[in-house]
Parts: C-alpha cells; structure tokens; sequence
C-alpha cells in the first residue's frame, strides 16, 4: 500500500488532506507535536470527517497511525519510504519540521533505490516552498544538495477548504471528528513536482501558480478578512449572520471586486470564471452549517494587518493595477479596532490604536507611513467604522439561526 506522510493532524491535516489521501488509496502516517492527538490516533486507528451540508454527511477515515514529531530518527524513517509528503503545521512550526526532513532525505539518498518524492506544501505562507527548502538544505550534508534538487519536489497548494472551530459537545468522546466544508479541490503548482505527479482525489495541477496564489490570499482570504472584520464590530458572532448583513454583504463583495478587476487586467484571467468563484466563495463564507465565527476568521489581526497579507496587500495590488481599493481600506479600517480579549494580537494593536492613535497602528504594524496612499484613505474611514452601529444579533448565538 501507498504511504501519505503528513506533518500536522489539525484541522487541515485531519480534516481536508487526510480525507484526500485515504480516498485516493494511502495508509496515512500523521506528524504531529501533541502526545494526545498521536495517542488518540494510534488508540483509534480511524476519524470521522462531518461536513456542513443538507442533508448531513460523513466519512471515516481509516488506516491511519501517528508518530510523535518530537522523535526525530521515527519521523525520518516515515519520511524515507513515503510516497507523497505533505506539510499543514502553521507558518510559525514549519521551519521546526525542517530536521526530520533533513534527515529522512539523508536515509532517502541511503537506500539508492527509492525514488523521487514530493512535498505538497499547505502553508498560509508566500513562498513557503522556498522557505521550507532553504530551512532543509541548511540541516542536509552539502553532498546531499544535488540529490534534493533531483529528488525531493517543494510543492506549494492553494488550501480553500474552510474548518470552524471545532466543537465536541455532539460527540464528547471523540476528539478527532471535525467538522468542514464539502469543498475539497487542492489547486498545485504544476511546475514544482519531481517526476510523475501522483493521483490524487481532489489533487488539481496548475501552470501559472501565482495567479492561484495572488487569487486565494486577494480574493479569498481577503474577502473573508473584510467579512469577518466588519462583522465584529457590527456585533455578529457567526460568519453567515455576518454575510445577511446587507452592509456586510455589499462591503465584502466590493472589495472582492476591487481585487478581482486587478487580479483580471494583472493575470489576464477569464472574468466570467472570476466571478463566478466570486459568488461562489460568498455563498461558502455564508454556510450556517458550518458555524464559522467572525473571530475564527479574523483571529490574529497583527498577521493579517502584515504589508504583504491578506488586506494591505491587497490593496497594495489594486493600486499597482489601477484599482482603488476604498472597501478594502474599510476593512482594514475595521480590523484596527478588532479588540477581541481573547486574541493576543488584537490586544497589541488595540493597545497601539487606543495610546497612539491609527496612524501609529497602520506604520507600526503595517508598515505604511505618511503620504502613502492607503494610509490615508483607511485614516479617513476611521470614521465610518466608529459610526457603524451594532446590528439586532439576538439570534447570532446559534449557528442556525
């Protein structure tokens, strides 16, 4: 049997690339740094996938184990006799995987006969590929860095799959169940595979990999972003009441707008399939089944406020392709005064807004000073969002509502 090894049994690792995998016919060998999702996994040997969908639907994953990512020499003998590889561990832990990888490439290279083996990387990361090769070539051998070039593909994806919150209460006892959406296309960068790429349920080769790249954090991500960012300071807890807003829902399709006239006249792509994605994408953002909340998605606004994410890169990109982005500034106007107590990033620029002002926030933390064009136009909606008013949401403390 084929064997998947996949860095990271969370919600991406358990509940999108897993399902994957076993439909495509892999035993699947999850990495991962938390004692007791390993041991939950090894005691189980199977998972349940829910999804949000009517009428109901769920799938079990089986033939399944798990090693701790902490006993290196284990995770790189995995590694030596995989046939697919996969990462979904988090921007922040993908360099602490870089080790076990080294060394798997080192027993890799030992055995003479094996063959090629791709990296299919599922990281919210610009050039994670390169980022993750340049962290292995620094634990490999200088002898072993042609054999990495010839043998080990870094291979960047595009993960739209949406995964809440995960709640147990319907199922106490089982920790491993999650809860996701029904879409599962994995786009992949069609260049960056060594040798034949494998066949994979839901596995989508792509040429020009940026466009993918460019559409997911613009379009999706930052459209999500706006959504949720809005939506908590009109006072919504869940992301589908958010998206019945009529505010809301005008808002974020402008901005998915904006970036969508700039992604079509950078990449010349088909505007018709560009707006159907668009309608697409809303209409997946507002699954009440899925009982996303608006802090899930706007968690971590520090990151999310970066130059090159998801909002001022955005807007960034429109005004380099003539696009004006006001709605997208309007958003990042709102993700300022995200002060969700929970969330240690939003109190840190909470903290800059309310001591030093917005425009502090917006240099500080996004890197955009005086005269810049952005700035100024989020600086000038300031207003507005401290104007935007809390909608009724009685109803916003269940998920079907």
């Amino acid at each position: 049997m084929k064997k998947a090894l996949q860095f990271g049994a969370g919600n991406i690792g358990r509940g999108f690339i897993g399902q994957l995998f076993y439909e495509s016919g892999y035993e699947i060998v999850f990495v991962d740094i938390a004692d007791d999702v390993v041991n939950e996994i090894n005691l189980r040997q199977h998972y349940k996938i829910n999804f949000a969908c009517e009428p109901p639907q769920q799938v079990v994953i089986t033939g399944i184990r798990a090693v701790n990512a902490q006993n290196v020499e284990k995770v790189a003998e995995e590694f030596a006799t995989a046939h697919i590889v996969c990462t979904a561990v988090g921007v922040n832990a993908l360099s602490k995987i870089a080790p076990a990888i080294a060394k798997g490439i080192e027993l890799r290279a030992s055995y003479r006969k094996t063959g090629p083996v791709n990296i299919i990387i599922c990281e919210n990361l610009r050039d994670a590929n390169h980022f993750l090769r340049e962290q292995v070539m620094h634990y490999l051998k200088p002898d072993l860095h042609d054999y990495l070039h010839s043998h080990i593909g870094f291979v960047m994806s595009v993960v739209a799959r949406m995964v809440p919150f995960q709640s147990h209460d319907r199922e106490p006892d089982d920790a491993l169940s999650v809860l996701v959406e029904p879409y599962k296309i994995l786009p992949v960068d069609k260049s960056a595979f060594v040798g034949r790429i494998p066949k994979i349920v839901g596995l989508e080769p792509r040429d020009n990999f940026a466009a993918w790249v460019d559409d997911k954090l613009y379009t999706h991500n930052c459209g999500h972003a706006v959504a949720a960012y809005l939506g908590y300071i009109r006072g919504h807890k869940f992301m589908h009441t958010a998206l019945l807003d009529p505010f809301i829902k005008k808002t974020t399709y402008a901005a998915m707008s904006e970036t969508g006239n700039a992604l079509i006249r950078h990449y010349r792509i088909n505007p018709k399939e560009h707006w159907r994605h668009v309608d697409d994408l809303i209409a997946r953002m507002a699954n009440r089944n899925l009982g996303d909340q608006v802090v899930r998605v706007g968690r971590d606004p520090l990151r999310k406020l970066a130059q090159n994410d998801r909002l001022i890169g955005a807007a960034r990109f429109c005004i380099e392709n003539g696009v004006f982005p006001e709605n997208v500034c309007l958003g990042i106007a709102a993700a300022l005064f995200f002060d969700y107590p929970d969330d240690p990033t939003a109190e840190y620029v909470r903290s800059i807004v309310e001591n030093e002002g917005p425009a502090t926030a917006l240099e500080r933390v996004s890197g955009l000073s005086d005269g810049d064009p952005i700035r100024d136009a989020v600086l000038n909606l300031v207003p507005t969002i401290k104007n935007i008013s809390a909608v009724d949401t009685h109803n916003d403390n269940v998920p079907d509502d």
